[in-house]
């Protein structure tokens, strides 16, 4: 698998089969590399994984991040398979253990210790590869993986790891823990608006849902926040390290933080001004590789 220098990420529980499909055409023709797309509350991964890869030629599509307790192991590693089968290798399976919103309220199932639950998801996915006939030559899967010891588990078991809602010290944090090999592919939102107050509501309300989950805000604290930076939506700073906001050359500046620190590939998810559902093609125009 070669990860491009630049990757896409946008929310799609909003979009319909027509605007997925023209999505995917649209970003082919722009040169990205990769289309992540999250496990939320409407698309099941693997069934929309598939959709997005029939709707491409050239498109990588990575799940970003597919809920470990969503499915067993066997059935994790069976659609992996089928997905790279059937689109020639195009098909990441990004892993993670999601939050106790996602898995106990919504799913049923307990929370388990987040090391040791995905490292018992690995071994059941080898488990079961050896059971249908062996591991392939190369496990397309990666680790949603903040922390140290699970960065280092995404370098010793899968192809790398992808880290959301940080900042560019977190692409040297996590070369550091991972070694040269593994891949750093690290998310950052950008919104195009010089207005501060504007950007800033934009980011609060884009960040609204993750902000009391302990997975992020731990993490933020390693970076430097603290817990001020939680109160009342969220400090003004920490903000502008969750979305880039501003003119596009300055944003790319900051962009290239990420690959000064050791990043392998950074993947844009570019936040509409009007709130609306899907991303800004203004913005992945302006970024793109093409």
């Amino acid at each position: 698998m070669k990860f491009g220098k630049f990757g896409v990420f946008t929310m799609t529980d909003a979009l319909n089969a027509g605007q997925l499909g023209d999505m995917v055409a649209r970003l082919e023709d722009l040169g990205y590399s990769t289309l992540w797309y999250p496990e939320a509350v409407t698309y099941e991964t693997f069934a929309l994984g598939s959709y997005l890869l029939s709707q491409s030629t050239r498109l990588n599509v990575a799940s970003g991040i597919a809920n470990i307790y969503a499915r067993d192991p066997a059935a994790a590693a069976s659609g992996h398979n089928t997905l790279n089968s059937l689109y020639d290798g195009r098909f990441v399976l990004g892993l993670g253990v999601s939050h106790p919103v996602l898995v106990s309220d919504m799913r049923g199932h307990e929370y388990k210790h987040p090391l040791s639950a995905m490292r018992d998801y690995l071994d059941g996915m080898d488990k079961a590869w050896a059971a249908m006939g062996g591991v392939p030559p190369q496990k397309q899967v990666v680790l949603a993986a903040l922390g140290p010891k699970m960065s280092q588990l995404a370098a010793e078991r899968t192809l790398g790891a992808f880290p959301y809602n940080i900042t560019p010290e977190q692409a040297d944090i996590s070369r550091s823990n991972m070694g040269p090999d593994a891949a750093v592919i690290c998310e950052q939102k950008v919104l195009l608006c010089t207005d501060p107050v504007k950007a800033r509501e934009i980011a609060r309300a884009s960040l609204g849902f993750y902000m009391p989950m302990p997975n992020y805000f731990k993490n933020w604290f390693r970076l430097g926040f603290n817990e001020d930076d939680l109160k009342d939506g969220g400090s003004d700073r920490l903000m502008d390290a969750m979305v880039f906001w501003g003119e596009a050359d300055e944003i790319k500046e900051k962009l290239q933080q990420y690959f000064d620190g050791g990043a392998d590939q950074v993947v844009i998810q570019p936040l509409r001004v009007d709130g609306q559902a899907g991303p800004d093609w203004e913005a992945l125009e302006a970024f793109a590789p093409n």
